[in-house]
């Protein structure tokens, strides 16, 4: 059971008493195999102590004292010259304790690898689905509600959308002309600070004056349009917004209905400043057949020398057939028109 070898029939002088009523008297400690032996000094056997029930009432002091249950009524003392019966007693209860079964020990490791796993869904797995619910419980007019909310905030850089009367029903044509998955989107021109185009919740497209006013092709127009509502089918614009604004925000959104103001500037802010998504050619071009509208004029829009939009060039879907006209040439000019006011 010990292990031990080397120890074999060690013997030590030590104090022994029986019980706390009685006199200490001198002994000889011997290790055996799985006890501990005491006898008198004319070897009669006063006791056997099992080894693993040998318990430490005085950890690192001296003189050593032992119990075999730890109730001190029975006590063995081992003085200090006596060290290779102590170390050896010590290495035989070190070999013991490690064998014991530890129900505290396997309790707190159980405890720990349920709280690891707990942060690692908190962190891993909690934001994404909270977003996906919320993207699946947000009703539609909440949806146009935040970008409402977004849009307001944008205008203190962009300023004021456009608002020419006969611009905007020129504009409510271009929308009608180009419907998205759920209907004509909300189309609205602003004078400064957007990329070209970008997209908001609810439906929101905004188009940059210069898209309008630095082109003789409404089909231009059209094709800036086409790229935001295909990159808004790609990821869902609430989406974006959630993952942004993190998933306290979005807990606050399905509990309150609202965003915090925070959160809403801080996204008005990445609209302004990140880069649209790129849109493989593919998308495109299925997306302008789908519109019937010709890719080959947004893509010199783009790219005045082709080279880097040549594909949408190559597989315009109406190329030499006439597609059907974005706007009419009063409408058009109407569009052009819409910030003169």
């Amino acid at each position: 059971m010990t292990a031990l070898s080397q120890y074999q029939r060690l013997e030590a002088r030590g104090l022994w008493r029986e019980n706390a009523e009685a006199q200490r008297r001198e002994v000889v400690v011997s290790l055996g195999d799985a006890t501990l032996i005491l006898t008198d000094l004319s070897d009669r056997a006063l006791a056997h102590w099992s080894l693993a029930a040998v318990e430490r009432l005085n950890p690192g002091e001296t003189p050593a004292l032992y119990s075999p249950d730890g109730l001190e009524d029975e006590v063995l003392e081992l003085p200090e010259d006596e060290t290779e019966m102590v170390s050896a007693i010590e290495r035989v209860r070190r070999a013991v304790e490690s064998r014991r079964p530890h129900p505290g020990r396997l309790r707190f490791g159980m405890i720990g690898a349920i709280v690891v796993v707990v942060a690692a869904l908190a962190l891993f797995w909690l934001p994404g689905a909270l977003s996906q619910h919320a993207l699946s419980v947000v009703p539609r007019v909440k949806r146009e509600a935040i970008g409402e909310a977004l849009m307001a905030r944008l205008q203190t850089v962009t300023g004021p959308v456009c608002a020419d009367r006969d611009g905007r029903r020129a504009l409510d044509a271009l929308a009608r002309r180009l419907p998205g998955v759920n209907g004509p989107p909300d189309l609205f021109v602003v004078r400064d600070g957007v990329r070209g185009a970008a997209h908001l919740p609810g439906g929101i497209v905004l188009l940059n004056r210069s898209v309008v006013e630095d082109t003789s092709d409404p089909d231009v127009v059209a094709g800036y349009v086409i790229a935001e509502l295909l990159r808004a089918r790609r990821s869902d614009p609430l989406g974006d917004v959630l993952r942004a604004a993190g998933p306290v925000a979005t807990v606050r959104l399905l509990t309150t209905g609202a965003l915090p103001e925070e959160a809403l500037d801080n996204y008005a802010r990445t609209v302004l400043t990140d880069p649209p998504v790129e849109l493989p050619d593919e998308a495109l071009i299925t997306g302008f057949k789908d519109h019937r509208v010709r890719s080959s004029a947004y893509a010199y829009a783009r790219d005045i020398s082709g080279e880097s939009t040549l594909t949408l060039i190559e597989a315009d879907p109406y190329a030499e057939a006439p597609a059907e006209p974005v706007l009419s040439d009063a409408n058009w000019l109407r569009l052009q028109a819409i910030c003169e006011r």
